[in-house]
């Protein structure tokens, strides 16, 4: 079965920045030329996060940030902040419970999601970083 791999980066701003990537997957899927299959689509990093949601403001802006928060708060004690490490242990518990891949189907050389749904890339680090998006094929 025909495999094909593509990476695009992206500079991201700020933490808990969402960036809306479906667009870009899309592409990459098409131009692969696979008809039917997996896409795998995985952030290298761990303090970044991959999800399949929906790109709506109040949830990316509000909803997600404030469920973070509460899950693994920014002020926490983090054994990482310690001794040299820097203090972005709460990142690494964020991306750690999201998840730094989204594993999804395609057929007719689109992705199929919901009709609400898209693929985000979370920033979930203290600071601006460049990230790389790996998007793996698998299909025919």
């Amino acid at each position: 079965m025909p495999t094909r791999r593509e990476t695009f980066s992206i500079e991201t701003k700020e933490e808990l920045q969402a960036i809306d990537i479906t667009d870009r997957v899309t592409r990459i899927v098409r131009a692969s030329g696979l008809k039917e299959g997996i896409a795998v689509v995985f952030v290298a990093g761990s303090t970044c996060a991959v999800a399949a949601t929906e790109s709506e403001p109040g949830l990316l802006e509000s909803d997600i940030p404030v469920a973070l928060e509460r899950l693994a708060p920014h002020d926490g004690r983090y054994a990482h902040n310690v001794g040299g490490g820097d203090a972005n242990g709460h990142s690494h518990v964020r991306s750690t419970v999201l998840g730094s891949s989204v594993t999804l189907p395609f057929g007719e050389g689109k992705p199929l999601l919901g009709a609400w749904q898209h693929i985000v890339l979370f920033e979930l680090d203290i600071r601006s970083r460049k990230r790389e998006v790996v998007v793996q094929l698998v299909g025919e």
